[in-house]
């Protein structure tokens, strides 16, 4: 009797792990779309899908090394991989688009990515360089940075509109908010604006684009620059692309100064120009009114279609 059960076992225990193998498949999403593993498609396909987010891990792996590089003393070569990390991010998005491999996946990923090289790094560069002199200043800067790029990111998240103008973000994108701390950082690193009142300088200036962050004010994306779709457009992009590095080689600090406040002041500008622009270019120079959404933390009651009088043109 125990001999024929064996067999009886066996098969029991095979076609258990057969249905396991099935059940490791089955990924559930809470929107409800479906979702296929990676493992049931071909390699050149994973390759594909998987191409962003290599880029991704790259910028996570750049704003994780800056964090221990910062609490050793090591600010100039955290500013560095911080800026390195911006790069990947550009790729990501980048790629993305070009092979047609955005996901829900990779917004989330890349979100996360984001908090730990745009959101927790500047946090500690802030910290580690107030922190000598004034460490209660140093923690009140680094976590007003890293909660307005939390909400930032949170809030971007939640409220994607498939119909928005891709031309502009609302709020400051945390990679360039970063950007203003990586050039104010690299500027300052000198023995003689180590000492005294001159310490205070990052987190001073570390508030204006925290703030920058969690606005509504408008921002440029660049998204033609950073992926051209003409002849003129990749022409235009490389040039940038050589001008810029050919600056980092001659000049870091001013060049990235002079790349990071422009940027800054690119949505007071927008806001100035605005209506002259839209006169002389035609409406398609200004950003479109902008209509309310859903509140984040409430539902909107009424007509969700009004556009924002107070919206500006940028």
């Amino acid at each position: 009797m125990p001999d024929e059960a064996l067999p009886t076992h066996a098969a029991a225990r095979r076609r258990r792990r057969r249905i396991l193998r099935r059940r490791r498949f089955r990924i559930a999403s809470h929107s409800g779309a479906e979702v296929v593993s990676l493992r049931q498609l071909p390699n050149k396909e994973k390759l594909r899908v998987t191409a962003p987010s290599m880029f991704t891990a790259a910028n996570m792996a750049c704003g994780f090394s800056a964090v221990p590089l910062a609490f050793n003393d090591h600010s100039h070569w955290a500013a560095a991989l911080m800026t390195l990390a911006i790069v990947m991010d550009i790729c990501d998005g980048a790629v993305a688009r070009m092979i047609g491999a955005t996901s829900p996946f990779g917004v989330q990923l890349d979100s996360l990515a984001d908090l730990i090289s745009f959101g927790l790094a500047p946090a500690v560069l802030v910290y580690t360089r107030v922190l000598p002199e004034w460490p209660v200043v140093a923690w009140v800067a680094a976590y007003l940075w890293l909660a307005c790029a939390a909400f930032r990111l949170a809030r971007f998240n939640f409220t994607i509109d498939p119909t928005a103008d891709k031309r502009y973000f609302v709020g400051m994108p945390s990679p360039g908010a970063a950007a203003v701390v990586i050039a104010t950082v690299i500027a300052l690193d000198r023995p003689e604006l180590a000492v005294g009142p001159r310490i205070l300088l990052p987190a001073c200036i570390s508030v204006v684009p925290a703030l920058l962050m969690v606005s509504t004010i408008r921002f440029r994306s660049f998204r033609d620059l950073v992926t051209p779709r003409t002849r003129q457009a990749r022409v235009t992009t490389a040039l940038v692309a050589v001008a810029f590095v050919a600056g980092l080689a001659v000049a870091p600090a001013a060049t990235m100064l002079v790349v990071a406040y422009s940027y800054v002041l690119t949505a007071p500008l927008g806001v100035l120009t605005g209506p002259a622009r839209a006169r002389i270019f035609g409406p398609q120079s200004v950003a479109p009114p902008r209509r309310r959404q859903q509140s984040v933390f409430l539902p909107i009651t009424g007509d969700d279609t009004v556009d924002d009088e107070d919206a500006q043109p940028l």
